[in-house]
């Protein structure tokens, strides 16, 4: 029988490489139909995969993909609570315990009315290679509920809050599932469940969350994690490509705690950051947003930013929260919620002058998005990278809780700052090593998945 040639040999592994990343997607497809949202960033991550599987064909005959894509665990359950009125409400709530080949699943908690399984398998999905490129010793999970905490008074967050720890700490612990924040739940959501967990346990396990407030169990520096760690990734890119935040004009969609500290650390940098966001609408501030102004508003008063313009009356406000993208910048750092960026906004934003974008938020720009940046030459930072900080010092902060200490709020950015650089060496290095050099999302994608394979082939099949 004559032997293949290496030419075929490796046309070979490719086709059959394909057909398996095809055969797996459509099979996913066909389980998860109407899941868009983990549809989607399954889709984002296959189209990366192929070159992998082409070189290591071990990953297909151990089923890497498949066991890859479907949760070790799914929870779901009733969360039953009283409002100030005494009347009952019942919410949804969930855990999916996605993968913890790398370690105990770590992954936040939110709340929001969107909250449904496709949106927490897509979030948890993500979390498996946006934990394995931190390097730290992390599986991946999400969880959250349906239960809107807006316009809700403090005893009725409370009350929801316990009630759904209530039913969530049956599946976690310190070495089984570390929760954390999320849109939604801040340090008084993350204080009550701490309680809660503590009380039904009848200790103190300071492990068993991560959020915490610094001066009860938490990490100094974890309230800017990501929104820095954002920034740190985005800077490493940009000195790479001979530019710099330094007399940038920038865009920040969202008013949270990931833009505004990525407004901090953009303006730290010599940046210029012309606008930001919230559900209702935009501010465009030509001479630069006060961020003093937007953290009041935002972290003490709890406004809409609408207000900004009272103070600054030569700031303009827009009802359109979409329309941010109109606005003419040099970088954009999307970091309120996924598929904020479309086709349009992406061709608008390139129309004006766009030079990088890092994403803040989780799959904020939407595949046919990424697609017209990367053709167009715009640098491009991936989410399951770029906004690596905030589980990085969740991770630091479990260490702290392990062994009772507590470091400085110095020592977290500077190891802050090396995971980030880290990553982005990673996801740079693995890009490549696959041919597609400076192709962060490939990049991003693959050392990721080639991190978690090989513990998956270690480990047995399971």
């Amino acid at each position: 029988m004559r032997q293949l040639t290496k030419i075929e040999s490796t046309q070979e592994n490719r086709s059959r490489a394909n057909d398996y990343v095809h055969e797996v997607y459509e099979l996913i497809k066909k389980r998860n139909p109407d899941e868009k949202e983990f549809l989607q960033a399954t889709r984002e991550i296959f189209d990366s995969l192929r070159p992998v599987f082409a070189k290591h064909p071990e990953y297909i005959r151990n089923g890497i993909l498949e066991r890859l894509t479907e949760p070790e665990r799914i929870i779901s359950f009733r969360v039953s609570w009283e409002d100030d009125q005494g009347k009952v409400h019942v919410n949804r709530g969930f855990r999916v315990q996605f993968n913890s080949d790398l370690g105990p699943y770590k992954g936040g908690i939110r709340f929001h009315p969107s909250v449904n399984t496709s949106i927490m398998k897509f979030l948890a999905f993500e979390q498996i290679f946006k934990n394995a490129l931190t390097g730290l010793p992390i599986g991946a999970g999400k969880g959250g509920s349906d239960f809107d905490p807006k316009g809700k008074s403090e005893r009725e967050i409370m009350r929801f809050t316990q009630s759904f720890m209530t039913e969530l700490s049956k599946h976690i612990g310190p070495d089984v599932d570390v929760p954390a924040g999320d849109i939604g739940v801040g340090r008084r959501e993350i204080g009550y469940m701490f309680g809660q967990y503590n009380r039904l346990k009848g200790g103190y396990e300071a492990g068993v969350l991560t959020g915490k407030d610094p001066n009860h169990g938490g990490s100094l520096g974890r309230k800017e994690a990501t929104g820095y760690g954002t920034v740190y990734f985005v800077e490493e890119m940009l000195n790479e490509n001979s530019l710099s935040f330094k007399d940038s004009k920038v865009i920040v969609s969202g008013s949270g705690n990931v833009s505004t500290y990525a407004i901090e650390k953009a303006l730290q940098l010599g940046a210029t950051v012309v606008a930001c966001s919230d559900s209702g609408g935009y501010i465009y501030d030509k001479n630069g947003i006060n961020l003093d102004t937007v953290k009041r508003l935002k972290e003490v008063e709890q406004k809409r930013i609408s207000e900004y313009v009272k103070e600054h009356p030569e700031a303009e406000y827009h009802e359109d929260c979409t329309a941010i993208w109109s606005i003419p910048c040099d970088i954009a750092l999307p970091c309120a919620t996924q598929n904020e960026i479309d086709e349009i906004a992406a061709h608008m934003l390139i129309g004006n002058g766009l030079k990088a974008l890092g994403e803040g938020a989780n799959m904020p720009c939407t595949i046919e998005a990424i697609t017209i940046f990367m053709e167009n030459g715009v640098l491009f930072a991936p989410a399951k990278a770029a906004n690596a900080g905030g589980v990085a010092v969740s991770a630091m902060e479990m260490s702290q809780n392990s062994m009772r200490l507590a470091w400085t709020e110095e020592e977290i950015d500077e190891r802050l700052k090396l995971v980030m650089k880290n990553i982005y060496e990673s996801c740079k290095t693995a890009a490549d090593n696959f041919g597609k050099p400076g192709n962060l999302v490939m990049g991003a994608n693959v050392a990721g998945f080639l991190k978690v394979a090989d513990a998956m082939v270690a480990h047995g099949i399971r």
